[in-house]
């Protein structure tokens, strides 16, 4: 793969042209195209043409470039059930190996994997695991086997499982779930069945944590790690500082609405992306998205995430005999679930909050992020209890969990709900002997995916669990549907109560 300035869907005056004149109605579309001959001469054609009295943008790319399509259609819920539409749809959302293809801006990965739907035509990291859940359930064992392989081939390549396999991801990562996919094949097969992704999870592990030796009280950031008095802890972050290829358009008209340096700007929308819940006002220092701070902030489920990382390579290294190795992961891991306990936890209000290191002080932003401390086990009993009241008094609603208590037209804010959050929730909850909120949140969840898909014959990426038609909405992009962590998780959830 060459750099973004080799592909004309991706970087130059053509890119620009297309981006910002809106000639795709998404921007996401022109950067998947694949170029139809050499990329050099629709470049020298688009300047030779450009200044032509009848010239015409958008037939030039449809000649220049084979744009993607979307195959998910609507089912007829008459016809079928939710559990059927969903078995059917795999074949739809699973795709064969990717190989490189001149002038595509697809990452080769060595084995199938699976696709979301809808604009999202490529894995994607943190969804993959949500997917996988569902995979499980139906016995789809080599599939999960495959992703892991997949998983293992990016890290080896890019350091990294980057957001999504597309070049244009392959400076930022997602939230860190290798090791929790790494989790359903021990559960299914034993440990010999992790045994040969360890050595790719290590590399995961050090990228994250690129740069802790360099941290300090004068110096408190480089890259994903940020000094606290209790030890590192982790942020979101994106190698590049600038705007998002696949929302181009949205970035310049952004950084336009503010006087904020560009870079600045443009790293903490990147950071928020590498976070999955792009955009929220957890992120944000007002009302505003161009008030968004996500590199100044300490996630609490971000680092819930790397405390389950180091938690798992402490019990699988000490599996396969290296005790050294177990043991610094074993301390890494305590030393970060004490960091998180100062800095995120809130003894007063008895919930978890991000932290603001720039300002020392925690958010005042209620968010799920502070169900994930239970998903990963590091809270103690008394915090898991005092979070469990909050998700029922504050957070529960007749569809469901809302993701924040804020509604700001963002689509991780109220009153959307997701399905990734509800996974980690209702597993946590059930971890900490919560089972009657758990199975109360599950089965309200589920019962809004089957009533929108009587009535749609889809399932959604996102849910309003708040009332109404349940459809979700905000954001950036239309609604998409598909959807494969939506899929996942509604199969996945009724196995852990029958």
């Amino acid at each position: 793969m060459g750099s973004l300035s080799s592909y004309p869907q991706l970087a130059g005056e053509l890119f620009e042209t297309v981006q910002l004149s809106r000639t795709l109605e998404d921007s996401k579309t022109f950067v998947d195209a694949i170029p139809r001959g050499e990329s050099e001469a629709i470049r020298k054609r688009f300047e030779q043409r450009r200044g032509e009295p009848d010239f015409d943008l958008e037939a030039f790319v449809s000649d220049s470039f084979a744009l993607p399509e979307d195959p998910v259609t609507a089912a007829d819920p008459s016809r079928l059930s939710m559990e059927r539409y969903i078995d059917e749809l795999w074949e739809y959302l699973i795709r064969e190996p990717a190989e490189e293809v001149d002038g595509s801006t697809l990452l080769s990965v060595p084995s199938r994997y699976v696709v979301p739907g809808g604009r999202f035509r490529e894995s994607y990291y943190w969804d993959t695991y949500f997917t996988a859940t569902g995979l499980a359930v139906t016995g789809r064992l080599d599939l999960i086997d495959e992703l892991a392989e997949n998983f293992a081939a990016l890290i080896d390549r890019y350091g990294c499982v980057p957001n999504g396999n597309r070049i244009y991801y392959s400076s930022r990562s997602n939230p860190p779930m290798f090791c929790h996919l790494l989790d359903i094949l021990e559960n299914e097969r034993g440990f010999e069945a992790v045994r040969p992704y360890l050595p790719a999870l290590c590399r995961e592990y050090e990228f994250w944590m690129d740069g802790r030796s360099d941290v300090s009280e004068d110096d408190r950031a480089v890259r994903r790690v940020v000094h606290t008095d209790d030890g590192p802890l982790n942020r979101y972050w994106d190698d590049r500082a600038a705007p998002r290829e696949e929302s181009y358009h949205e970035d310049v008209a952004l950084a336009e609405s503010t006087a904020r340096p560009d870079r600045e700007l443009f790293r903490d929308v990147r950071a928020a992306c590498e976070s999955g819940w792009d955009f929220s006002s957890r992120w944000l220092a007002g009302d505003e998205l161009a008030t968004i701070r996500t590199t100044e902030l300490l996630p609490v489920d971000l680092n819930a995430l790397c405390y389950a990382l180091e938690h798992n390579l402490s019990r699988w290294e000490r599996a396969r005999g290296n005790l050294g190795e177990a043991d610094r992961y074993a301390r890494a891991a305590r030393r970060r679930q004490q960091a998180i306990d100062a800095s995120c936890w809130d003894a007063e209000a008895g919930f978890y909050f991000d932290y603001c290191w720039t300002e020392e002080r925690r958010t005042d932003s209620w968010s799920l992020a502070a169900a994930v401390p239970l998903f990963c086990g590091l809270a103690t009993e008394d915090q898991a209890a005092a979070v469990a009241a909050h998700l029922e008094e504050r957070f529960l609603h007749p569809g469901g969990l809302v993701t924040t208590l804020t509604e700001s037209g963002e689509q991780w804010d109220s009153p959307n709900g997701w399905a990734p959050l509800h996974w980690m929730t209702v597993v946590g909850l059930r971890q900490y002997g919560h089972d009657e909120l758990a199975e109360t949140i599950a089965g309200r969840w589920l019962d809004l995916n089957r009533d929108v898909f009587d009535r749609s014959g889809l399932m959604l990426e996102k849910y309003d669990v708040a009332g109404g038609s349940g459809v979700g909405g905000g954001g950036e992009y239309p609604l998409q549907f598909g959807f494969g962590w939506t899929n996942g998780v509604a199969l996945a959830l009724p196995a852990l109560f029958y």
